[in-house]
C-alpha cells in the first residue's frame, strides 16, 4: 500500500491520513502531552492471517501510561481494541505493519498541565520484518546524556515528551559517526538504547538491566527473557551492568517493537565478540520470528488474529 493513501482512526472516524488534523495549539502539539504504544502485526502467508503481537499487554501498558499522566481518558480497553481492528480492516492490510496508537490531550488553549479533553488516533503503516542476517549490526556510543529516571521523568510511561531524551542521545551518536547510542542511568549503570532495551551475553549467560535501572518495562524485553529461559534453557540474569562490561562481552543486542532484535558489533570503538552476529542472538531472533508468525504453538496466546 502507498503509505500516503492509507487511512487512520481519529476521534472515532476513519479518515485519509492527509485529512486527519490536530490543532497546533493543542497540548499534545505544544508540549508532547500524549502517551502511545507501537504495536506490531505480522502477516502469515501459511495461515493467510495477520497477527497482532501481545496486543493485550500493549493495551495494559497504555492504560498505565494514561494513569501516570493523569489524563481524563474516556477510552476503555474495548474502545482501544475496536478502533485498532477497524482501522486495520479499513486498510485491508495483508502484510507486516506497525500501528501507532496514541492517546493525547486535545483542544485549543490548553496548557502543559491540562488533563482533558482526551482524544486518540490509531495509525497503521507498512513495516516489514527484517531478518537479523540482513542487518549490518550496530555501532554504539555511550551517550554523554543521562537516561531519564523515576525521579524526574519516568521511562515507565510511554510519553511523547520522554523521547526528546532519546533524540538527544541518538543525534549525538550519529553526529559522531555511530549508528545509535546507549544510555547510562543516574547511578552510572547501563540503562537502554533510544527506544530499545539492551541485552548482552557473557559466558553463555544472558544479562539485561532490571526494570529499576531507568528502562521502559518493555514487552519485547519480557518476550526475550521468557523465550531464552523456556526454549533455549539459558540463564537470564537481570542486574546492573557496568559500562566496561560492554567492552568485553561476547554478544550484545538491542530490542523493541520497532527494531525487533538487532545485534551490536561495536561499543565506543571496542569490538563486541568477533564483530559479527553471535549465535545466541541469532537463535533468539529466529525463534522470535517463528513466534510472531504463529509457528510455535505454545506462544499462540500472544497472537491476536485480525481477520
Amino acid at each position: 500500500m502507498d503509505n500516503n493513501q492509507r487511512k487512520i482512526w481519529l476521534g472515532g472516524n476513519i479518515l485519509p491520513v492527509n485529512d486527519a488534523k490536530i490543532n497546533v495549539l493543542s497540548p499534545t502539539s505544544q508540549f508532547g502531552l500524549n502517551v502511545f504504544e507501537g504495536i506490531r502485526c505480522y502477516w502469515s502467508d501459511k495461515k493467510q492471517q495477520l497477527y497482532a503481537f501481545r496486543l493485550d499487554d500493549h493495551f495494559k501498558r497504555l492504560h498505565q501510561s494514561i494513569k501516570l499522566m493523569r489524563m481524563e481518558s474516556p477510552y476503555s480497553t474495548e474502545d482501544l481494541r475496536k478502533g485498532f481492528f477497524d482501522v486495520i480492516k479499513a486498510n485491508n492490510y495483508k502484510e507486516d505493519i506497525a500501528v501507532r496508537q496514541t492517546v493525547f490531550v486535545d483542544g485549543i488553549g490548553g496548557t502543559w498541565n491540562s488533563t482533558e479533553p482526551v482524544n486518540m488516533f490509531i495509525a497503521p503503516i507498512s513495516k516489514h520484518f527484517t531478518p537479523i542476517t540482513d542487518k549490518k549490526g550496530l555501532r554504539c556510543q555511550i551517550s554523554s546524556w543521562e537516561r531519564i529516571s523515576d525521579r524526574n521523568l519516568s521511562p515507565r510511561a510511554k510519553v511523547g515528551a520522554n523521547y526528546i531524551n532519546s533524540r538527544m542521545a541518538y543525534l549525538e551518536a550519529t553526529h559522531n559517526g555511530y549508528d545509535t547510542a546507549l544510555f547510562l542511568n543516574n547511578q552510572g549503570k547501563v540503562a537502554e538504547g533510544p527506544g530499545s532495551c539492551f541485552f548482552m551475553v557473557r559466558d553463555n549467560k544472558l544479562y539485561t538491566p532490571p526494570v529499576s535501572a531507568s528502562i521502559l518495562e518493555s514487552i519485547t524485553r519480557d518476550t526475550i527473557i521468557r523465550v531464552a529461559r523456556e526454549l533455549l534453557s539459558l540463564e537470564v540474569v537481570e542486574r546492573d551492568i557496568d559500562r566496561t562490561e560492554l567492552y568485553i562481552c561476547d554478544e550484545a543486542f538491542l530490542c523493541g517493537s520497532a527494531m525487533e532484535i538487532t545485534h551490536i558489533i561495536d561499543v565506543d570503538g571496542y569490538t563486541v565478540g568477533d564483530g559479527k552476529l553471535g549465535q545466541i542472538t541469532n537463535k533468539l531472533s529466529d525463534i522470535y520470528y517463528q513466534i510472531i508468525t504463529g509457528e510455535i504453538s505454545q506462544y499462540n496466546d500472544w497472537l491476536t488474529p485480525i481477520y
